[in-house]
């Protein structure tokens, strides 16, 4: 990083955001993601800390688990982060860094090398000089958030179990919103299975799978309730094999999303008990809840507070909001304080436009620094 007075210089920050975007990153690639989980270990060297990499299994990346070296006999912060990217390898050809005004560019740079990076600076800078927090800080880094944290689920909840507060890195919404609260995301295999025969000869012999298929959509759409923020999204649909032939076999995906544990636990039971209507067809539904609901609790509104006392020091208002995507602040909110959305603010994520706001470095990295300077 370019020597600067300024241990918050925007520019001296956005050089070392940059280093880690110009890695690219796909979940699918992880021989990418364990170069980038390199150079971020690397960068941790002399600090006072202990690096403990988790090999990747199953296609995925190795994880890092970062600990400072004081406060690890009682329950601290961790702070949650993502290494992975949904840009495919290549894309930075298509969206190269580049800095337009106060918009910088890149892919994965808004979600979330952008926030990553920025908890690793506030927390160097908290170790500058010898400094300590209250408690004692755990940076996690995961390799396969985008796809939806299969093999670093367990470490996440393991992790925020032991936690007092959970700070997540994801990016800013809306303006520079902060993030109290998440959906709960389900997801499901429908799998139908009827009789097939000859369209034209001997219809009445068939049994449609599609038909029942149509039936299975119908009674998933009208699960939804917009007002109280569910939705149910049939979003692949395949079945068949020719126009004459009634349909032997249908599929479907589906995408749930639920804003209480009440109304997941509600809706998964129906979805995954839903029977056929045709004689001779049989329906058979497979998923589950793979994010839990991020409910805002007491203990993550007073951490809100806190957070939101601090922004005012520093001289902006950081403003809650809820939101229906999913991250990992959703392993961790059901038992742990968190907060979400304390990464760097923009717009773009996962387009060809992918851009953070370089104004939002500075206050974000202050927030993020005097969050582990003040959490008790």
């Amino acid at each position: 990083m370019p020597a600067t007075a300024d241990p918050f210089d925007s520019r001296a920050i956005l050089d070392g955001i940059r280093r880690w975007v110009e890695i690219e990153t796909p979940t699918e690639a992880p021989e990418q993601v364990n170069r980038l989980a390199t150079m971020v270990a690397d960068g941790y060297r002399e600090l006072p800390v202990s690096i403990e990499r988790i090999a990747g299994h199953s296609g995925c990346g190795d994880h890092l688990v970062v600990r400072s070296s004081w406060g690890q006999q009682e329950p601290g912060i961790l702070v949650l982060s993502h290494l992975d990217t949904v840009h495919p390898i290549g894309f930075i050809e298509r969206l190269p860094f580049r800095v337009e005004g106060d918009v910088a560019f890149g892919p994965g740079i808004y979600d979330m090398k952008g926030g990553a990076y920025l908890a690793y600076h506030a927390f160097r800078q908290l170790c500058a000089g010898g400094g300590r927090s209250p408690l004692g800080v755990t940076q996690l880094y995961v390799s396969d958030e985008e796809i939806g944290s299969p093999t670093s689920r367990a470490l996440i909840e393991a992790e925020g179990r032991k936690a007092k507060y959970v700070l997540v890195t994801e990016p800013a919404r809306d303006g520079g919103k902060i993030v109290t609260g998440r959906k709960g995301v389900a997801r499901f295999d429908v799998a139908i299975k009827g009789v097939p025969a000859h369209a034209g000869t001997r219809p009445e012999d068939g049994r449609s799978a599609i038909r029942e298929l149509a039936n299975v959509i119908l009674t998933l759409d009208a699960m939804n309730d917009l007002k109280r923020g569910i939705s149910v999204n049939v979003g692949v649909v395949r079945g068949g094999t020719r126009p004459n032939v009634i349909a032997e076999e249908a599929h479907a995906e589906v995408d749930l999303r639920v804003p209480t544990t009440a109304d997941a636990d509600d809706l998964v039971a129906r979805i995954l008990n839903l029977k056929s209507r045709t004689d001779g067809v049989s329906v058979k539904v497979t998923g589950e809840l793979n994010r839990p609901p991020y409910e805002k609790g007491n203990a993550g509104a007073a951490l809100y507070e806190h957070a939101r006392e601090i922004a005012a020091e520093i001289g902006f208002d950081l403003v809650d909001t809820f939101t229906g995507g999913g991250s990992d602040g959703n392993f961790t909110a059901p038992h742990t304080a968190t907060l979400d959305g304390l990464g760097v603010d923009g717009q773009g994520a996962h387009t060809h436009y992918e851009q953070m706001y370089i104004s939002s470095i500075e206050p974000r990295a202050r927030l993020l620094y005097r969050l582990y300077q003040t959490l008790r």
